[in-house]
């Protein structure tokens, strides 16, 4: 499998410069655009969900790693939540980040019906990280990040519409995508509009992998990494689930001390306070112990670790995954 690249592109907001970063995965194909637009196109499945899980996610949430030390973390930290695989302009290293309530409208009528598992990802994805405001709205206008549910055969179709023939090609021709993410940031790096497209009928594995995957990205973690081996944005991991490892990157870049638009300096000087705090705040989300095991207090006592709940015309960045060569 592949994983994400990071790309500068085109985004569709007239008033924003264009930034687009590319990002590849074996077995999977995503990117990702950014305001300037970041696409991120990625197999990302569903953590902790209320619904029967699939046994693909099963298997792998039972063989999670679950204890990391602060090198570990803060390795991963700066690797995805800064770098870019491949950049159209200069390249700049910096926090990409929503700094208000973040509300996700789904956009689509595409059959099997996903919005439920949207909706089950992202309560997911709020009970995990701390100081993010995130939630679903019904009303278009009022989403700053849109979730749009397309057939596999109407993946493409719908990137040249977003996108445009010059940038879709670019997409296609670099990352053969199966899903993809973008987001669009403006001067000083705050995401402002986040989108999504997402296949819905690849399998249910293959759905929620790409979902959580996409989501995350959407949030800032935007970049893959193959030298990272327990982080679901590495080319060659596939999870499924909102894993303990990527909940402390995203708790680390959504803690109000880490602003957008800050350098590495910036974070490395607020680091292990941050940490401290990200530790605390995944173990007991997810009733780990003193040694970081499952069995510890919680916020919720009755459950395991495993059962807790336009874009277009500007510059932007984006990164995605391949999915193999369809027949």
């Amino acid at each position: 499998m592949t994983r994400t690249k990071y790309i500068e592109s085109i985004s569709r907001t007239p008033t924003l410069p264009l930034r687009v970063s590319l990002a590849q995965r074996s077995g999977a194909r995503k990117a990702r655009l950014g305001f300037p637009l970041l696409v991120t196109m990625m197999l990302a499945w569903g953590s902790q969900m209320a619904l029967a899980e699939n046994p693909e996610i099963s298997g792998r949430r039972a063989t999670e790693r679950l204890t990391f030390n602060d090198d570990e973390i803060k390795d991963g930290f700066f690797k995805i939540a800064f770098s870019a695989e491949l950049q159209l302009d200069a390249r700049v290293e910096k926090i990409r980040k929503f700094d208000g309530p973040v509300r996700i409208f789904v956009d689509g009528d595409a059959s099997p019906d996903r919005r439920a598992a949207i909706t089950a990802i992202v309560d997911d994805i709020r009970a995990h990280v701390d100081h993010l405001d995130l939630a679903m709205t019904d009303a278009r206008e009022a989403a700053n990040f849109t979730v749009i549910l397309v057939t596999d055969r109407k993946l493409a179709r719908t990137i040249r519409t977003r996108y445009g023939n010059s940038q879709a090609k670019q997409i296609e021709r670099s990352l053969n995508p199966q899903c993809l993410s973008g987001i669009g940031k403006d001067k000083t790096y705050r995401i402002r509009r986040a989108e999504a497209i997402l296949p819905v009928d690849a399998g249910d594995f293959t759905f929620y992998d790409c979902a959580y995957e996409e989501l995350l990205q959407g949030l800032g973690a935007i970049n893959d990494d193959s030298s990272v081996p327990w982080t679901m944005f590495n080319d060659d991991v596939q999870m499924g689930f909102f894993d303990v490892y990527d909940q402390y990157l995203l708790n680390i870049l959504y803690d109000p001390r880490i602003h957008p638009g800050m350098t590495k300096a910036d974070v490395t000087r607020l680091l292990p306070e941050v940490l401290e705090t990200a530790r605390a705040w995944v173990a007991n989300t997810n009733r780990l112990d003193h040694s970081g095991q499952l069995g510890g207090p919680g916020v919720n006592p009755g459950q395991t670790a495993a059962q807790s709940s336009a874009i277009a015309k500007t510059n932007g960045e984006f990164a995605c995954d391949v999915a193999p060569v369809r027949r």
